[in-house]
């Protein structure tokens, strides 16, 4: 067994938590890879301590940074549950990520270790920084490390208040930022959202999101460790793959792309998601038509909530079938704290009305990584984050969303949010995904552009703008519509909507 020091209830450690729920599953997988038991919840803690050793031998303290940069594998996992375990501190990185992205980040965080796939990018040797290699089928210098070491069982004694791990944001509005993750909210969030979303031992995950993302990390894989259910990890989202093991698990997260694709699929349907209790979907909006689509097909409702990096997860629809509503996020989990707020004087605001979202919570982070200036920006003295979000609440206290803050578009003195437009738009026949995007525009300051995907060959935008105009006021409907055939997207496959902006900036020039 691991050591967790001589009273459990005093190491807040993750770890430590984790392994004192583990008692009579010694025999359960823990992880499978491949279809194959990496190792079951009694053969876990010498796993990780294998990890542990390794990281010793590669120079790794107590508040080291660990910086990992790999596509998903078991071990991407265990030395995840290894750095925990030392009282380092967990730095994932993109692996889609370039050199020279990579140099930026590591002279951010200044990690004792880098740890990365073979073949991903990663600046060039001579810096002074220690790596090692770890590949998905097993192989690398930290996986032949710690397969000869003997393991070394402790979890070092931490505070609720010591970090655990840095998440950096995605820069889209420049240099990426440090979420400074700490163990209580790390704990706080994935006792919750056990809670809420009802698992127990009786559960097992199908897991295709990346590692390196909070959602796969910190929500898919912890819920399996805290509530002893098996994990089944998949090295990416494959929509044939995920059809052929759905009957294998009882739970399935996964990003509105993961869905949209299993759709296409004819083989997926009520017989295939039959032993399936719960399917959650989060970190972009679900469009409505894909949650009905999904509904006809399984007789499922899909599970939507609301989370971000610096937090995890805020809000969740209520687990209850009914409770489960299209275009909605659900209510703050507990111990959450959320206000929509608005005008100058940064006022809450009343029921209906669209507002910047605020949180406060044990989930909360405690800022950015060395952005003092960022951390005192986005968290208020009275303790509320300023999300970036905005939105509005219903007399029953559930949260829509409305958009990204940035995303807003002010056209002729009128404010517009994407949300609203893109479902009206979604629902058109033929149109498969929708951005609604602000561009410049000399009369009206900006002007509303829709840039739609389709599967028809012969839509028209003629038809696009007919509904426009027939389901939206004059000032909402978009002055121009776009037809691509996809739409960039970061890994988690959230629209980027720079990008869009920066394509289509010209189209009102005179």
């Amino acid at each position: 067994m691991m050591h967790v020091g001589k009273s459990k209830a005093m190491n807040e450690n993750l770890i430590a938590i984790f392994l004192s729920r583990h008692a009579g599953f010694a025999a359960k997988p823990a992880l499978i890879w491949q279809d194959d038991v990496v190792c079951t919840f009694g053969e876990l803690p010498a796993a990780i301590g294998r990890a542990r050793a390794a990281l010793a031998v590669l120079g790794v303290k107590r508040g080291d940074r660990v910086m990992v940069k790999a596509e998903n594998s078991p071990g991407f996992a265990l030395t995840y549950l290894a750095v925990l375990a030392t009282g380092a501190i967990f730095v994932p990185v993109n692996p889609a990520y370039t050199a020279s992205e990579v140099a930026l980040l590591i002279e951010d965080a200044a990690p004792a270790l880098l740890v990365h796939g073979s073949a991903t990018a990663v600046p060039p040797e001579g810096d002074g920084l220690t790596r090692a290699t770890l590949n998905p089928d097993g192989t690398g210098s930290f996986s032949e490390l710690a397969a000869r070491l003997e393991p070394d069982f402790a979890v070092e004694a931490m505070a609720a208040s010591d970090l655990a791990a840095i998440l950096f944001t995605s820069g889209t509005t420049g240099r990426p930022k440090g979420a400074m993750l700490m163990h209580r909210n790390l704990s706080s969030n994935v006792a919750a959202l056990h809670d809420v979303w009802r698992f127990s031992d009786a559960d097992a995950i199908l897991h295709s999101l990346p590692l390196f993302h909070a959602h796969g990390l910190f929500v898919a894989l912890h819920l399996g460790l805290y509530s002893a259910a098996t994990v089944h990890l998949l090295g990416r989202f494959d929509a044939a793959k995920v059809v052929s093991l759905l009957p294998t698990v009882s739970v399935f997260m996964g990003v509105p792309t993961f869905y949209t694709r299993l759709l296409d699929r004819a083989d997926f349907d009520r017989a295939a998601t039959a032993t399936i209790r719960l399917f959650v979907c989060g970190s972009a909006p679900l469009l409505p038509s894909v949650f009905a689509q999904f509904e006809a097909r399984t007789g499922q409702r899909i599970l939507e909530r609301y989370g971000m990096t610096e937090a995890v997860m805020i809000t969740s629809n209520a687990y209850d079938r009914d409770g489960r509503i299209a275009g909605t996020v659900g209510y703050p989990l507990p111990g959450v704290e959320l206000r929509v707020v608005g005008g100058e004087a940064r006022a809450e605001l009343g029921v209906g009305e669209i507002g910047d979202i605020e949180i406060r919570g044990p989930n909360l982070c405690a800022g950015y990584w060395r952005r003092a200036e960022a951390t005192a920006q986005a968290i208020g003295p009275d303790g509320f984050f300023v999300t970036g979000d905005t939105g509005w609440r219903d007399a029953s206290g559930r949260v829509t969303i409305a958009g990204r803050s940035k995303d807003l578009i002010i056209s002729g003195g009128f404010n517009i949010y994407p949300a609203e437009l893109e479902m009206v738009l979604a629902e058109v026949d033929g149109v498969t995904d929708v951005a609604i995007i602000g561009v410049p525009h000399r009369d009206f300051g900006e002007a509303v552009v829709a840039v739609v995907t389709t599967d028809r060959p012969d839509m028209d935008a003629a038809l696009i703008a007919a509904v426009a105009q027939e389901k939206l006021a004059r000032f909402k409907q978009p002055k121009a519509i776009r037809i691509v055939t996809e739409f960039p997207r970061n890994a988690m496959g959230k629209v980027l909507k720079a990008e869009l902006r920066n394509r289509f900036a010209d189209i009102f020039a005179t």
